[in-house]
């Protein structure tokens, strides 16, 4: 896909790839050069950590309560939030549309943000519940003899001891947010409310496919997370292990 994006536009179809040729950015320019390109990332972006954040922040509040406190229901619960994990939102498409559509929420960011996290919380909670699980009660109920209410407790001694399931699970959502398709295509029609994984389809039209121009887009669109993914990886991989076999 990398090498395909910088070659001339008469060597990406050719019969015998090519591995040495005088690279071009003339694909990129086309890529970059759609009508409402930064629009499209400024989308993306809102919605993608739109959605993660609010995910890590009431994911936060419902692990620790599953966890640390006992209440009626709490096994089924955990049941319902991993069933939700295994739920293709696809099936979801037609309900969500009729509800926005109802909602005059339609080519509403905000809308689509809330869909994003409502996908990507069941799997926030379910990580951190294991790494909430693994950290002693202990440590928190020497902070609070120490003079700390529970909610210092937490945020002095249990969060700092979270890091990495957080950055797991916001690694998780981030590249759930970023490559979700199927909302936004029927969601939000404008161009104005779109995000880029609708810019990468702008290049195939019915009389061919710009195959450079997409090589360069889908080049693009793959760094933030390719990026994320090696500043996060030690602690997201560890993360994503340990999460899931504690608690």
């Amino acid at each position: 896909m990398f090498s395909t994006s910088f070659k001339p536009a008469s060597e990406v179809l050719t019969e015998t790839p090519s591995f040495l040729f005088a690279p071009t950015f003339e694909h990129y320019g086309t890529a970059t050069g759609v009508e409402l390109f930064w629009t499209y990332v400024r989308n993306s972006l809102m919605v993608t950590f739109g959605a993660v954040l609010l995910a890590l922040a009431v994911a936060l509040a419902a692990s620790f309560a599953i966890v640390r406190m006992r209440f009626r229901g709490r096994k089924g619960l955990v049941l319902v939030v991993m069933m939700a994990q295994l739920a293709p939102w696809e099936v979801m498409v037609i309900v969500m549309y009729l509800v926005a559509r109802d909602a005059q929420l339609l080519n509403s960011i905000g809308f689509l943000t809330l869909i994003y996290f409502v996908m990507v919380l069941p799997f926030t909670v379910w990580t951190l519940r294991g790494f909430i699980a693994a950290v002693p009660r202990e440590l928190e109920e020497a902070a609070m003899i120490d003079g700390c209410s529970r909610a210092q407790s937490f945020l002095r001694v249990v969060f700092p001891l979270l890091a990495p399931g957080l950055m797991a699970t916001s690694l998780f959502g981030f590249i759930t947010a970023w490559n979700e398709f199927a909302m936004v295509l029927v969601l939000n029609k404008e161009s104005e409310a779109q995000t880029l994984p609708l810019w990468l389809t702008q290049f195939q039209s019915a009389f061919g496919n710009d195959w450079g121009a997409t090589m360069a887009a889908s080049s693009l669109f793959a760094v933030p997370v390719l990026l994320l993914f090696l500043i996060l990886q030690r602690r997201a991989v560890g993360g994503l292990t340990s999460g899931a076999v504690k608690g």
